[in-house]
């Protein structure tokens, strides 16, 4: 088996206005056992402290390039990390988390169990919430954490679509570089951070050729604070998530994607994007009515009533806004989710006492407690 420690991987950092949260990035970046990196900060037009964060950690670790430029937005800003980068794998890493020591050292071992390259290796992640104050502040196992099993081989997404049916976490993975340029991916520039992450998601994914999925969590993402995404104030704001499952589905259709798993997996976020647009803005929202009704037209009646993971008032919504008859719709294909679901949070119950001892432990210095044991 090779040596881990001789892969090379670029670790990007799109940057901005981030001062709060970078030095603890940054460190957790540094300060992996991993040792071989290149982590390529681009300073997308901060007007804060961060540049002067990013210089001060460059003049500390030879490791790290800062490159400072004009706003761009999240997806651009990525692009000219991947270009400029030269490791076998990149990774992203977003400038408001952090990751716990041994998660690169643990997913290259991974990939160099197979005979084989892999062009993803993907973990589950710990969402970090009420992160603005300490005596409320909770980490908790990802929904993907124990719905798959550590690899044995790799695969391919029609064996795990439940890869693209939570959260677009592009970030708790690393990706062959050698795949992304063979396969000419990249993000879409949309301005401002643009949800950049669901194009790719898709992009990445549905290309694999080999997948290698690691059911252990290294990267704390801080998720949206309660309220911060109510009440929108333009129409780009309100339409984006509609917009975005849109274009998700067009990659799809260009790549041929007819695989009933991977279709089911993004139908499942389509409802899932309507239910949070019309809690954040909503269903008196004209914007709001009109998008859901442009994402149900593209929806494949048969792939909705025969989704065994949709409510049944879910697939009653679908046919009323899409002018069909309500017929009668079966609860038991739901109530034998609702069952497998009960199962999954049994087998991932505890985690959460054990991630938050571990997460709370300065990121730099107790790798050894990051193993997390089966």
């Amino acid at each position: 088996m090779e040596n881990t420690a001789s892969s090379l991987v670029s670790v990007i950092v799109p940057v901005c206005n981030v001062q709060d949260f970078l030095d603890q990035c940054l460190n957790s970046i540094r300060n992996q056992t991993h040792e071989n990196m290149e982590i390529i900060c681009l300073n997308d037009g901060s007007q804060d402290g961060s540049l002067d964060i990013m210089r001060q950690h460059a003049a500390e670790d030879e490791r790290m390039v800062v490159i400072d430029k004009e706003n761009e937005g999240y997806g651009a800003t990525c692009n000219r990390g991947m270009d400029m980068a030269k490791g076998e794998y990149v990774s992203i890493v977003e400038p408001d988390d952090f990751l716990l020591p041994a998660m690169y050292e643990d997913m290259l071992t991974l990939e160099h169990s197979f005979r084989q390259p892999i062009d993803i290796v993907k973990t589950p992640w710990i969402d970090v919430s009420y992160w603005d104050d300490p005596e409320k502040e909770t980490f908790s196992p990802s929904t993907l954490y124990r719905r798959l099993k550590t690899s044995v081989k790799p695969f391919r997404l029609e064996e795990a679509p439940v890869l693209i049916e939570t959260h677009p976490s592009i970030w708790s993975a690393l990706y062959r570089r050698d795949f992304l340029n063979e396969k000419n991916i990249r993000f879409v520039p949309y301005p401002g951070a643009g949800w950049a992450d669901n194009p790719f998601l898709i992009e990445t994914l549905c290309q694999a050729e080999t997948i290698a999925y690691l059911d252990k969590p290294y990267y704390n993402y801080r998720v949206d604070l309660p309220g911060s995404t109510r009440n929108h104030k333009t129409d780009d704001a309100i339409a984006r998530p509609f917009d975005r499952w849109i274009e998700m589905l067009k990659v799809l259709d260009r790549l041929n994607v007819s695989d009933l798993g991977i279709l089911r997996a993004h139908y499942l976020r389509g409802f899932n994007y309507i239910a949070g647009a019309i809690y954040d803005d909503g269903w008196d929202n004209e914007l709001v009515r009109k998008k859901t009704q442009e994402v149900f037209a593209l929806m494949d009646k048969d792939i909705v009533l025969g989704h065994p993971k949709l409510h049944p008032q879910r697939k009653r919504f679908y046919l009323e806004q899409t002018d069909q008859p309500v017929t009668h719709i079966s609860r038991l294909p739901y109530f034998a989710h609702l069952a497998k679901e009960t199962l999954h949070e049994t087998k991932a119950a505890g985690f959460t006492s054990t991630v938050r001892r571990i997460a709370r432990h300065n990121p730099s210095k107790d790798p050894v407690e990051t193993r997390n044991s089966e």
